[in-house]
């Protein structure tokens, strides 16, 4: 197509919490070693001294933007000088729900970074967490806050929303009908839903999150049964991924398909000198436009041995000074509401304009269905 390309966003922001294999990486402030061929950067201090952190998180945590070890140091390097320890971070295989229940009783993390609104009320429902409610929460609305964890065992501290990706030739091929997509449409034409690619929810988190709002979306705004959509999508649609990564990378080698993906990414690729190569949507009905909110939260791991160090930790991770590190390295919004976003996050969905469909059903009741629905449309798509 002509004009920009798309820049390679399934490196940038790769950050989808607890799917990657584990790592470890230690945290000081006196001097950076870079470890080629393995993705880890290890911050070694001169003294460590104090006890050690350890908190378990995803590999791309503020790892994306033009210096993904900048703000890494920032974070954390910042925390350890000022309070004389140590950080371990490690990334668990699995998710981190998965490696908090597997060390239930005998946890080796004190916090955990990363926990959604899926995996955060798991993990809270079964006793993992220490409720914890850090000073600047005054700051982020009471929304997330009901939507991850209304007892403040999971913090939130950045949110978007998902979106389905489409690009240019896309949009003038519909003749901007895409920018107003509904759900229906896409089993009602064939050639747009065997356009779609989308995560497989048994097996990714972005999919799985995809599955929640095209459920609470036929359930709460159409008055449908949810199936109904995956029953009456035509032959070949849609298309999956195994991950939200390959689906991207896929979707911007072709540059002929939708991808279920983020609000965020217009402006990431603006950011990055792609500008107008693809735009976003919700899914509509009736004039409005709705999604799925993602949350991502901070705990604290019951059975922690330094307490009072991880609620100041979440105190640190809560304040401007981390917060304004989200929007170009985690391409989220900050949940620290006073932390301004950058001109470049124009060129995202304006999330105002979406109606969050989270509100439909709180976090332990979403707890309850999520593998019912996940065995029904196993057994409605045969995937």
């Amino acid at each position: 197509m002509n004009g920009p390309t798309v820049p390679d966003l399934a490196l940038g922001r790769l950050r989808r919490p607890g799917r990657a294999g584990r790592a470890i990486v230690a945290i000081g402030v006196a001097a950076a070693l870079v470890l080629t061929g393995i993705g880890a950067y290890v911050y070694v201090a001169d003294e460590f001294g104090g006890p050690t952190l350890v908190i378990y998180t995803y590999p791309s945590l503020f790892a994306s933007g033009n210096c993904t070890s900048c703000a890494l140091a920032a974070v954390f390097g910042a925390f350890a000088s000022a309070h004389h320890v140590r950080i371990d971070l490690e990334y668990p295989s699995g998710t981190l729900y998965s490696a908090l229940r597997g060390e239930s009783g005998a946890p080796a993390a004190d916090l955990v970074i990363g926990l959604d609104e899926i995996t955060g009320p798991e993990a809270e429902a079964h006793g993992l967490l220490v409720p914890y409610a850090p000073p600047e929460l005054a700051n982020v609305s009471p929304d997330l806050v009901q939507e991850l964890s209304p007892d403040d065992a999971v913090v939130p501290y950045e949110w978007g929303y998902l979106a389905i990706d489409y690009n240019a030739t896309f949009y003038r091929a519909t003749d901007g009908a895409v920018a107003h997509l509904t759900f229906p449409e896409l089993d009602a034409n064939a050639s747009w839903a065997r356009t779609l690619l989308v995560e497989v929810p048994t097996l990714d988190i972005t999919g799985e999150e995809f599955l929640l709002w095209e459920i609470e979306y036929y359930e709460h705004v159409l008055g449908e049964n949810w199936t109904t959509f995956w029953k009456d999508l035509p032959s070949g649609a849609p298309v999956y991924a195994d991950s939200w990564g390959d689906a991207f990378a896929e979707f911007g080698a072709a540059l002929d398909q939708m991808v279920v993906s983020y609000s965020t990414d217009p402006a990431y690729a603006a950011y990055y000198g792609a500008g107008g190569s693809f735009n976003a949507t919700g899914s509509w009905w009736n004039g409005t436009e709705y999604g799925w909110r993602t949350i991502y939260g901070i705990g604290i791991v019951a059975g922690t041995r330094h307490l009072a160090l991880d609620e100041a930790f979440e105190d640190w991770f809560l304040s401007g000074t981390v917060q304004q590190e989200i929007p170009t390295n985690e391409w989220e919004y900050p949940a620290n509401t006073t932390v301004p976003l950058p001109a470049v996050f124009d060129e995202a969905v304006p999330p105002g304009t979406i109606v969050p469909l989270n509100d439909d059903t709180s976090p332990s009741a979403l707890v309850a269905s999520v593998p019912g629905w996940l065995n029904e449309w196993n057994a409605t798509t045969g995937e």
